[in-house]
């Protein structure tokens, strides 16, 4: 009898082991034979790692013949997006970029690296450019009679203090670290829109200004008006899939806290957290 009993156990954890299976098979967790992967690139990005870890999990996955972006994001911190940028770079398979509603400055930096870009009409793209910014609290610290006192190795190493006013040797001297760090940005969709777009026609693009998916469009910013189905269909087609292709897309689970405050804690709250004084970032700002 107790044997009938195990072996009932045993039957049962099987065929649940089974039927979990199959359910995720239905659910597109766990996909057979050539796929195309979706990477969610979302957020504010302050962060390189996981976006380039997933995409050496694409890379090394034979049965991943193409690579969709489906990028939404305002842009973020200048290397992590230039490190996202130079993985995919890299990779010897078919990148298809999908815009959501936001691809803008590092978001399109990033779109860059694509063998083709997607965008909605809709979406907000462009703001091709580089910003630095500084909180100045001088007046604020006078008010309640706070001062710094200030030991330093060099003339410029305190530059961007929120005790003093940038100088102007300081602010040219970051002018050009600023101008330098546009020129790479402008240096890698000259790379991309080679055969589209003249340097020049891209500098001329390139002041910050943010443009609809269908003005981007127009000034071939993008190559294709479409939304996220579209673009896994055309890079189905680059991979060589025939017919519809299966798609593999991570799902990333929600912390708690995340959860409660309804927002990314590795995004804009985390970017937040472990922001510097000083960055340089590839992002589309409204009133700051």
């Amino acid at each position: 009898m107790k044997k009938k009993r195990v072996w009932i156990i045993i039957s049962a954890i099987v065929v649940f082991f089974f039927l979990s299976l199959m359910l995720r098979f239905m659910m597109g967790s766990v996909s057979l034979g050539e796929k195309v992967a979706v990477i969610d690139v979302g957020g504010i990005i302050s962060k390189s790692d996981a976006y380039i870890k997933q995409i050496h999990v694409y890379r090394d996955d034979p049965s991943v013949k193409a690579i969709v972006l489906r990028i939404n994001t305002p842009g973020g911190s200048v290397a992590p997006v230039q490190e996202i940028y130079r993985e995919l770079t890299k990779l010897e398979k078919p990148i298809v970029a999908s815009m959501g509603s936001t691809a803008a400055s590092g978001g399109y930096y990033i779109a860059c690296a694509s063998d083709a870009i997607f965008a909605n009409p809709g979406t907000l793209t462009g703001s091709i450019g580089v910003i630095m910014q500084f909180t100045k609290m001088k007046g604020l610290y006078e008010k309640v009679g706070l001062e710094q006192q200030v030991i330093k190795s060099g003339q410029f190493k305190d530059s961007g203090s929120i005790f003093r006013d940038l100088s102007d040797e300081e602010i040219a001297i970051l002018q050009e670290t600023v101008d330098d760090v546009y020129n790479q940005f402008v240096d890698a969709v000259s790379e991309s829109r080679q055969d589209r777009l003249t340097r020049d026609e891209i500098t001329n693009l390139a002041d910050g200004r943010i443009f609809s998916g269908k003005q981007a469009h127009t000034h071939k910013l993008v190559d294709k008006l479409g939304n996220l189905q579209d673009a896994i269909v055309h890079a189905g087609e680059l991979g060589n899939i025939e017919g519809t292709p299966r798609i593999v897309r991570k799902q990333r689970k929600s912390s708690l806290l995340e959860q409660i405050l309804g927002i990314k804690q590795n995004s804009y709250f985390d970017d937040i957290i472990n922001l510097p004084g000083v960055t340089f970032r590839y992002e589309l700002s409204f009133g700051n």
